[in-house]
């Protein structure tokens, strides 16, 4: 296996499931329509949701983690950190133990994720494979089958940001 090197993604591991995550962001209220301050920007009014700055870590005790689809096996998790799995441009987190083989799988949406914690070999379909270190950056077209396994003691982290709605559909076949 070579170090990572050329982009290569890993975990889509998701979909079905996120959709069952929401975002609980607040909306700003509505003014009523025959307000005329109304029609004008407010400064201080709270800005949308999804223009909203975050700031989340991975060991936050307050992300509502969910069971990934039945595609994966039990102990795989996910956190949907914004945006809506349903739609373009939503960031998770995703989390499997040590030891944990993710089957190979593909997405419709490209995905670039980074390693938080442990330590990850991925393979995709007519690449070598790469292992990942935390801090490490993949990439991953649209529609490639790939697979993974966390090679470290400790769980794997991986940050996931999708480019369009997130899902994962089972790959039977060679990937070399």
């Amino acid at each position: 296996m070579t170090r990572l090197g050329r982009g290569i993604a890993l975990v889509g591991t998701i979909a079905v499931s996120l959709t069952a995550c929401e975002m609980r962001n607040a909306q700003p209220d509505a003014a009523p329509a025959n307000d005329a301050a109304a029609a004008e920007p407010q400064p201080d009014a709270p800005a949308a949701a999804s223009q909203t700055p975050l700031a989340r870590r991975a060991d936050d005790a307050s992300l509502q983690w969910s069971a990934c689809p039945p595609l994966f096996p039990q102990g795989c998790e996910i956190a949907v950190l914004h945006g809506d799995p349903a739609k373009p441009n939503a960031d998770v987190f995703l989390r499997v133990p040590g030891g944990y083989e993710i089957p190979p799988h593909s997405h419709t949406s490209a995905e670039r994720i980074i390693l938080v914690s442990g330590r990850l070999e991925v393979k995709y379909r007519g690449a070598p494979g790469a292992t990942l270190d935390a801090g490490s950056y993949a990439y991953g077209p649209a529609q490639l089958p790939h697979r993974a396994v966390c090679r470290s003691s400790q769980p794997c982290t991986l940050f996931i940001a999708f480019e369009g709605p997130v899902d994962a559909k089972p790959f039977e076949g060679a990937l070399d």
